[in-house]
């Protein structure tokens, strides 16, 4: 039996439980970026700023929650996250983070050859080798977890305790 959702009269299929050894590879990829970026040097909340980041370019409400939620837990702070749509056009990031990000979108986007060059030239700028592996790394993990639950419509549900309004 197959795990659905059903929208607009079709039926999902919940990709990461219809297909559990190819979602646990996917996972432990995941583990394995995530040791990667601490390794690397990058912090918990410039990871979750490119996963977050990417997440909006992808659309994905489940993932952006998640990640919302976990950058909050590592610290970061609701001003930044409620103007990282717009990172461009603020002065609250650093060099670093915006050359992450920068970056994140260039994986994300690899059509734009333009962008992918001046993202890269300016990683170059503050980011070692292994540093820039492991913000390209992040990206990459991020867009494949947006495709699954883009894809499977994994719900988003009210937090516990949380009204209507959100508040």
């Amino acid at each position: 039996m197959s795990d659905v959702t059903a929208t607009s009269g079709n039926r999902r299929v919940f990709v990461d439980k219809q297909s559990p050894k190819a979602y646990h590879a996917l996972v432990q990829t995941s583990e394995a970026v995530r040791a990667t970026a601490a390794d690397a040097g990058l912090d918990r909340v410039l990871v979750e700023l490119i996963n977050l980041r990417v997440s909006q370019l992808n659309g994905c409400a489940y993932c952006l929650d998640v990640h919302t939620r976990a950058a909050l837990r590592a610290g970061e702070s609701t001003q930044r996250l409620g103007v990282l749509a717009a990172w461009r056009d603020t002065e609250v990031f650093t060099p670093r983070e915006r050359a992450a990000l920068a970056l994140a979108e260039a994986t994300t986007d690899p059509a734009n050859a333009a962008a992918q060059e001046a993202a890269y030239g300016a990683a170059r700028e503050v980011f070692g080798d292994d540093e820039i592996s492991a913000v390209i790394w992040v990206a990459i993990t991020i867009n494949a977890f947006n495709r699954v639950s883009i894809l499977s419509r994994h719900p988003v549900r009210r937090a516990p305790g949380a009204s209507a309004s959100g508040r």
